[in-house]
């Protein structure tokens, strides 16, 4: 079988960085016994460590260095065309019962589960370097942060970490040498990378992850989905905490009044596009800041919740984002970013569907073939993705790495619809919030396998990270309501409802603002609203309207409530707390009744 990782072995002074922590040390001992590499790099997350690492990728063409002038320090992977997403059905929650996983996981059993993982392992690394990767989620002095250790075989994986993560020194400081402390064990390898021996599977209990057989970001940095929501929402709930799938975004007024916004939006709802808004012309003098594009971390403190971003970089999807749609994403990602499964143009330059500009009359395609504009096949796989670091965002909050964090105004939910769901609304409450956030909705993308715009149940954007009984997640978050004296007001938006001809109603990106402005003015207890069976509503004059190309038909059809399309939303909220199977709080249900009932007013 041909070695798709061989070894590497860097001079003296790069990769020879070890703890001093006796845990780590036996830990990486026992899993090289198992995984037997020709040797162990231990990273510190240097620049000569970097360089040395990608001078080596591109030797074994595990990178493609891209043109200097148009994208600097830039490069381009391509992963294996059957490991391009992530793969819900091979994720697994391995706690000791199945009830403890809950409804909405894969549950398999811990000990079984190590047994398989450790055959497929035994040997895995033959012939590869065994990299251990130290890192850090959160900002270096914040209570809330982390460390995790992830062992791989893969370069693409510890070049993408350096990105994403604080890595290096940095971590081994923060865990120090105390043998209990608590740290994350992470363990991949690549296998062959076979769909038939792929699972990436969490042990809760014991803080830790493997993933084995797929080289696919969302499955293999551990530091992200796997740590930061999975495991992260289990120890949040057992330390009285929340790891929530949330952008973070800072809104200033003119005046100099600050407010923080948290939002959780399924994969590919515009997560990055809404962290990262320019207000429109008319916005004058406002300002929006990224604090985080995807997790966020929120304690209490002051009876309020405040929040910190735990990643370093951006992960974000690639199609579509244009200087129209995203100018500080293509700002973030014009150097220093690690592509994957994007076109390279014949002048190596990366080309995607949704890019500024004419498509290039030739390119090499995501999985290495001739591309012209007039092949069947995308140029861009829909899931291709950049990865860079946040200190390239034009538009990052000064307060980014704030250990305490940012306090949190207003929390907002939304997913895609093309009906029934208005542009905005407001929660009655906190409970009610929870309520939206459990039965919230959207349309399904490209970023996991599986069909696509079908609509699936996605509470809090959580359905696929949350690393217990979802049942228990809902409970956590009614107990985190009890526990505030000035809890964030919560909201639902819908940039993706569509009109009678099929386009979508409201134009989105930047004039997201307006919904926005909304939001702010509710939290400054100032904007109009009409109470409505499902929330408060703006009125069109609530909204700032001035200077946007928007007729007033769709203004209404926007913020429009047809009750029977209602109906059949209540009955589905039904059916989908039925197919949980008992676990859903009574106080959810009795939301059930109460908005049916105001229906029925």
């Amino acid at each position: 079988m041909k070695n798709i990782a061989p070894a590497i072995f860097p001079p003296n002074g790069i990769g020879d960085t070890k703890p001093t922590n006796q845990a780590v040390l036996n830990w990486v001992h026992e899993i090289g016994k198992l995984t037997k590499p020709e040797n162990i790099f231990w990273c510190d997350g240097s620049d000569g460590e970097n360089e040395f690492l990608i001078a080596e990728s591109l030797k074994q063409n595990v990178l493609i260095k891209l043109n200097e002038k148009e994208v600097p320090r830039s490069y381009l992977h391509r992963s294996n065309p059957n490991d391009v997403a992530r793969v819900e059905k091979v994720t697994f929650i391995c706690t000791p019962t199945k009830e403890e996983a809950g409804p909405t996981n894969n549950w398999s059993e811990p000990a079984d589960t190590y047994s398989k993982l450790y055959g497929l392992l035994n040997g895995a690394m033959r012939g590869r370097t065994m990299f251990v990767v130290p890192y850090i989620m959160g900002p270096p002095d914040s209570p809330l942060t982390k460390v995790g250790f992830e062992i791989t075989d893969s370069k693409y994986v510890v070049l993408s970490m350096r990105i994403m993560t604080r890595m290096g020194k940095i971590a081994l400081n923060r865990l120090g040498n105390d043998p209990k402390a608590e740290w994350n064990r992470g363990v991949h390898s690549l296998l062959d990378v076979d769909p038939d021996r792929r699972f990436i599977c969490h042990f809760p209990q014991d803080n830790t992850i493997i993933s084995v057989g797929s080289g696919y970001g969302g499955n293999v940095l551990l530091s992200k989905k796997c740590l930061a929501l999975r495991i992260g929402s289990y120890l949040a709930r057992k330390q009285g905490w929340m790891a929530e799938h949330m952008l973070i975004l800072g809104v200033e007024s003119p005046e100099g009044k600050k407010h923080y916004v948290a939002a959780a939006f399924p994969s590919a709802c515009g997560k990055t596009n809404f962290a990262m808004l320019i207000p429109p012309a008319h916005f004058n003098g406002w300002k929006v800041t990224t604090v985080g594009d995807d997790i966020a971390w929120m304690e209490i403190r002051d009876g309020r919740l405040f929040a910190v971003n735990p990643e370093n970089g951006y992960f974000g999807v690639v199609p579509g984002t244009s200087y129209k749609s995203n100018p500080n994403a293509m700002k973030s990602i014009e150097h220093d970013t690690l592509y994957t499964n994007v076109a390279l143009t014949d002048d190596a330059d990366v080309w995607w569907e949704g890019k500024d500009g004419t498509p290039p009359k030739h390119a090499i395609d995501w999985r290495g073939n001739d591309w012209t504009p007039d092949s069947k096949e995308k140029a861009a796989h829909p899931n291709s993705r950049f990865a860079t670091p946040m200190r390239n965002n034009p538009a990052l909050d000064t307060d980014v790495e704030k250990g305490d964090g940012v306090p949190i105004s207003a929390i907002i939910f939304g997913g895609r619809r093309s009906d029934t769901v208005p542009l905005v609304y407001e929660a009655f409450d906190w409970n009610h919030g929870v309520y939206l956030g459990a039965t919230m909705a959207s349309e399904t993308t490209a970023a996991a396998t599986g069909a696509v715009g079908k609509v699936r149940r996605d509470p809090m954007a959580m359905l696929p990270f949350c690393g217990y009984n979802i049942g228990d997640y809902f409970r956590h978050w009614m107990d985190i309501g009890k526990r505030l004296t000035n809890p964030p007001l919560i909201f639902n938006v819908n940039w993706f409802r569509k009109g009678e001809n099929g386009k979508f109603l409201w134009p989105g990106f930047g004039e997201n603002m307006r919904v926005l402005k909304w939001v702010i003015d509710r939290c400054e207890r100032r904007g109009g609203a009409l109470k409505s069976p499902i929330g408060w509503l703006p009125s069109p004059h609530d909204l700032d309207l001035e200077e946007l190309d928007i007729d007033h038909k769709s203004v209404a059809d926007l913020l429009g409530i047809d009750h029977e399309e209602w109906q059949k939303e209540l009955a589905e909220h039904k059916t989908f707390f039925d197919s949980l199977g008992g676990v859903v709080p009574e106080e959810l249900l009795k939301q059930r009744e109460q908005l049916a009932a105001r229906f029925a007013e």
